[in-house]
């Protein structure tokens, strides 16, 4: 099958809420286009600490993250991140990274977006029930 990484914008949240507000203009948005490595296995979207500092997202809180090979370490989470990728968006909070590590779009960004990972295209896809706006289940 082989590896499914997807084009991600993202953006500083609140820098947007500023914008809407007039307190900024447009041009003050910290924002990055990068590529994400798509894992099913991870729970939360993964920013490397380089690329979460330079959208000047704040720490909110910590968390112990598990690894795959079951190396259990404490890592920030930091927020709030706008993420974009086959045209739907989400707000997030993401789990920071080593600087440098590859970025990784988890379960909880793909249930928000209600996408599908289709491995035979290499991409993301919306689920066929909704194919215009995502569809989020309440119960």
């Amino acid at each position: 099958m082989g590896e499914v990484t997807v084009d991600l914008e993202l953006e500083n949240a609140f820098d947007r809420e500023r914008v809407v507000l007039g307190e900024i203009s447009e041009d003050g948005v910290r924002s990055v286009r990068t590529r994400a490595l798509v894992d099913s296995g991870a729970v939360m979207l993964v920013l490397p600490q380089d690329m979460v500092e330079m959208l000047g997202l704040r720490e909110l809180r910590k968390a112990v993250v598990t690894y795959a090979d079951e190396r259990r370490e404490e890592r920030p989470v930091a927020g709030v991140v706008t993420v974009r990728a086959s045209n739907r968006s989400m707000a997030s909070e993401c789990v920071v990274g080593p600087p440098n590590s590859e970025p990784l779009l988890g379960q909880v960004i793909l249930e928000g977006m209600d996408l599908l990972v289709d491995c035979a295209q290499g991409r993301l896809v919306p689920r066929p029930e909704s194919p215009f706006l995502p569809e989020l289940k309440l119960k």
